[in-house]
């Protein structure tokens, strides 16, 4: 009898153990599907996304630009999972999901070049990317200067889109063009610059990738 209880005993324990397995698994697989799972039906890799950040420094550039968008990342693709691939500390991919929790509101607007269909050829997708995997892990450039050593979020998107495709998303401009004048804009400037202020430093702002007439809206939420 004393065998048997333990027979029992032993299959329960399998028993439980598989269908705790089996859950966990099925529950890390929902996991990732969700992870995966676009954010709407129209997605396409070398979209630009643009959010508002919710950092100290995003104040200061939506005064400077008198823009409400402070942040942008290109969206791509790896394994079956959509990704963003930006200039946050350091430059990194961030699945699409988690980039977009982390915006103000979660609020994002999706845009697209308007000739994506001939222009982002998978061959381009791919020059894209590799021109992109130079920079992978440089730190982000609270500086704003044009070298590749570090590099802000809509540098290093417009550079990849100039890189692979010739294409200029947006207009350079001076450090000096922006408006300067705010309190918050003077604050974190000084504490940049510490009193030596580039004011003839070529800068790709998010608006002016915004605004590109070479862009078109695909998605807004």
């Amino acid at each position: 009898m004393a065998m048997i209880r333990k027979a029992l005993t032993t299959i329960l324990i399998l028993v439980l153990a598989t269908g705790t397995l089996v859950a966990g698994a099925w529950l890390t697989g929902l996991t990732l599907a969700q992870k995966a799972a676009p954010v709407n039906s129209d997605i396409q890799e070398g979209d630009i996304i643009f959010q508002v950040s919710q950092s100290d420094l995003s104040t200061a550039i939506q005064l400077a630009t008198h823009s409400k968008y402070s942040h942008c990342g290109i969206i791509f693709k790896r394994g079956d999972a959509w990704y963003v691939y930006e200039a946050l500390q350091p430059v990194r991919y961030t699945p699409l999901q988690e980039w977009i929790a982390r915006g103000k509101g979660k609020h994002f607007v999706q845009k697209r070049l308007k000739d994506a269909a001939t222009v982002l050829t998978p061959a381009v997708v791919g020059k894209m990317k590799a021109i992109g995997s130079q920079y992978d892990g440089r730190d982000y450039d609270i500086y704003f200067a044009w070298s590749d050593e570090r590099m802000y979020c809509s540098e290093l998107v417009w550079k990849i889109y100039k890189g692979a495709t010739g294409l200029e998303i947006g207009t350079l401009q001076a450090l000096k063009d922006f408006d300067l004048h705010s309190t918050a804009v003077k604050q974190q400037m000084e504490q940049i610059y510490q009193g030596h202020i580039p004011l003839d430093e070529k800068i790709i702002s998010p608006v002016s990738m915004f605004n590109s007439p070479l862009l078109i809206t695909v998605a807004s939420k």
